[in-house]
């Protein structure tokens, strides 16, 4: 399963020290201006080296068009694009080639294919994610016709967050700090905790908070193809993702009926709305125009550089010391990710629901 989405749809190849990460998309509409330096912003809030709280891997991430588009323009034929890898130090990696590191993909993928590449985790690399970016970044561009936006930030690292609701803070302080928190203040506390924790040589996890805001009424179906559910699964395949909630999520369990239930009223332009939001503008797994917002819960990166116990292929115990260069954090990253992830999943279903014919 390397494809994901209906319609709109991305498959991804490449290893993380292979020749080149890339991936075909298929299924965009035709017409799309291609924005090179709007898709080249998007890509380099991805990519590492960016401060001092992220992997200090160089790489240009420069994607590479090989079809799909004319004049600028997508035409609706499969987009195919690669990005190559110019800075791999594969020899990081040497001392890994038969051992498994802790609550990495390393044991699993030697299980299911009786093969790995071990070099930054092969294709388990979170380096993979920047298909899915350049693959948002496109859909992005094609929800702009429409004026939905989607926007995400870092909202807790650690035990440090963030308790404003989305509605208070400013989207576009978002990119004002390297941890991609709009808070001033709680950004500069998150990293400091970044900064202790990579000295440490050890990794920290937290939550990243996305909107979709222009969102129409009626995207998603009512049984198996529910939008939450569609936005979970795009959610829960990103690198390092443990957790998925919308709307009052977890937090709503503490209320009654009576207190969270969302009352509908008639808008003096005579559309009926909702007077709160605590669905998360989902209901019955459709959309009811409300903004969408949902969090994401990353785990501490897996691989870090203090010392750890593990067992080789032949089951041995062994002593692992990694070195190379890590994330301490993936939040500041992966926040594009979570962007590009909900585009696709929400451009995927606003084109089912142009398909659709009841």
């Amino acid at each position: 399963m390397n494809t994901f989405g209906n319609i709109f749809r991305l498959t991804s190849f490449g290893e993380s020290h292979g020749e080149a990460i890339g991936g075909v998309i298929d299924g965009c509409p035709p017409g799309i201006l291609l924005d090179n330096e709007f898709i080249q912003k998007e890509l380099d809030r991805r990519k590492p080296g960016q401060s001092d709280i992220t992997t200090s891997r160089k790489e240009a991430d420069k994607a590479e068009f090989l079809s799909g588009i004319y004049n600028g323009k997508t035409t609706g034929t499969p987009i195919g694009f690669i990005i190559r890898n110019n800075n791999q130090h594969s020899s990081d990696y040497d001392n890994m080639e038969n051992v498994f590191r802790p609550s990495h993909a390393d044991y699993t993928y030697q299980i299911k294919y009786g093969i790995r590449d071990h070099r930054g985790g092969g294709r388990s690399s979170a380096r993979e994610t920047i298909t899915r970016v350049l693959g948002g970044a496109i859909a992005q561009l094609a929800l702009k016709k429409t004026g939905i936006q989607i926007k995400a930030y870092t909202s807790q690292v650690g035990t440090i967050q963030l308790n404003k609701p989305y509605t208070e803070l400013n989207p576009e302080a978002i990119e004002s700090t390297p941890v991609r928190c709009p808070d001033p203040e709680t950004a500069q506390r998150m990293i400091d905790l970044i900064r202790q924790v990579k000295a440490e040589g050890d990794t920290v996890g937290g939550v990243i908070t996305c909107v979709c805001r222009g969102v129409p009424a009626g995207l998603g179906e009512p049984v198996f193809g529910k939008l939450h559910a569609a936005l979970g699964n795009a959610m829960l395949s990103i690198n390092a993702v443990k957790g998925f909630e919308y709307g009052s999520g977890f937090e709503g369990v503490r209320y009654r009926g009576s207190e969270i239930n969302d009352l509908f009223y008639r808008r003096t332009d005579g559309k009926t709305a909702v007077k709160t939001n605590y669905s998360g503008g989902i209901q019955g797994g459709i959309s009811n125009g409300e903004d969408i917002y949902f969090r994401v819960a990353f785990k501490p990166v897996a691989t870090l550089l203090k010392k750890q116990t593990t067992v080789d292929k032949d089951g041995k115990d062994t002593l692992l010391q990694v070195q190379g260069r890590h994330d301490p954090c993936v939040l500041p990253r992966a926040v594009p990710i979570v962007e590009a992830m909900a585009a696709m999943t929400v451009l995927d279903y606003l084109l089912l629901s142009q398909t659709n014919h009841y």
